[in-house]
């Protein structure tokens, strides 16, 4: 299972919100370039990059930076926030940006999301982020009226291959992921990549991971990667924690 240390740029500043709120912001004193430094130093093998004020605003702010950290470190990279048009996504993937995350651009812009797939379907994941198990929208602004499971399912049946679930009462937190949605969407997808000469969906958990147990039981239940922001900066688990208990041990303490 992958780790994926989180950056989300606001301002040109690495930050992190709680709860998805704009108004709730913690700044942290490295740069974002620093932070990108620090995580590949200590073996990280992808970062999951936020451009937070490209989310707000509908298009992308932060790309230049984002292409600054790119350019500069040799670990893999996703990108997510404001991307709604082939041009921003292309910038980003001929930069050598690994995957891009598309929320709200997957769900309203059908022509784009194919585009994408058509390019290269392991450089996308669709983020579901949900409030009450509702997709939200425009950087959790706004609020789709679907169902985390229906999107996941409607998407999957397009083609999409890899998701991630954010629980945003979760996020921020530090007080666990919701391993009941998570299973819950992991449920709608079970019936798609059944055919063996097809690829099965796999989910990415973020929001609220914050302890090596948490990491195990994301793993035991099949998830692909863990997304972790605040629980890192603060010091709640470390990376080196976090990609030991991501891989599987001779012995190994149960599920707390």
């Amino acid at each position: 299972m992958d780790i994926l240390p989180a950056i989300d740029i606001k301002d040109g500043r690495a930050v992190r919100l709680y709860q998805g709120d704009y108004n709730q912001v913690t700044l942290f004193p490295d740069s974002v370039g620093e932070m990108g430094r620090r995580w590949q130093a200590e073996g990280a093998g992808w970062l999951h990059v936020v451009d937070l004020d490209g989310a707000r605003q509908g298009q992308p702010v932060n790309t230049a930076l984002i292409l600054e950290l790119r350019q500069a470190l040799t670990l893999r990279i996703e990108v997510g926030g404001g991307l709604r048009t082939w041009a921003d996504i292309a910038t980003l993937l001929d930069a050598g940006v690994d995957r891009v995350v598309l929320g709200t651009a997957a769900l309203e812009d059908p022509a784009l999301l194919e585009r994408v797939l058509a390019r290269d379907l392991a450089a996308l994941v669709v983020t579901l982020d949900a409030r009450d198990g509702i997709v939200a929208t425009a950087g959790w602004l706004q609020s789709s009226g679907q169902r985390a499971e229906a999107v996941a399912a409607a998407l999957a049946e397009r083609g999409v291959r890899l998701f991630s679930h954010t629980d945003i009462a979760s996020d921020g937190a530090l007080r666990g992921p919701n391993y009941a949605a998570l299973a819950s969407v992991q449920a709608a997808l079970a019936a798609y990549g059944q055919d063996p000469a097809d690829i099965p969906p796999q989910l990415i958990a973020a929001g609220g991971v914050s302890t090596a147990a948490q990491v195990r039981r994301l793993r035991r239940m099949g998830l692909a990667g863990a997304i972790i922001g605040r629980a890192l900066y603060t010091g709640a688990i470390t990376l080196a924690e976090a990609l030991h208990a991501a891989e599987p041990q001779p012995e190994e303490p149960a599920d707390d």
